[in-house]
């Protein structure tokens, strides 16, 4: 997927980069971040940033 697509879908569905935080939350639970991060798309970083802001919440 082409970056501006990815920023089209995260304004677009007010998502950050795109991820359902449902699915996020199901695979965090089993997968690791390799696995993570190929599921929805994103690269490792995005999955570690994702993960520190669901802890600050």
């Amino acid at each position: 997927m082409r970056q501006s697509e990815k920023l089209w879908k995260a304004n677009h569905n007010k998502d950050i980069f795109g991820v359902n935080f449902h699915r996020f939350i199901e695979l965090e639970e089993n997968a690791s971040h390799m696995e993570i991060a190929h599921e929805l798309g994103i690269s490792l970083g995005e999955v570690r940033m994702l993960k520190s802001q669901m802890n600050r919440t």
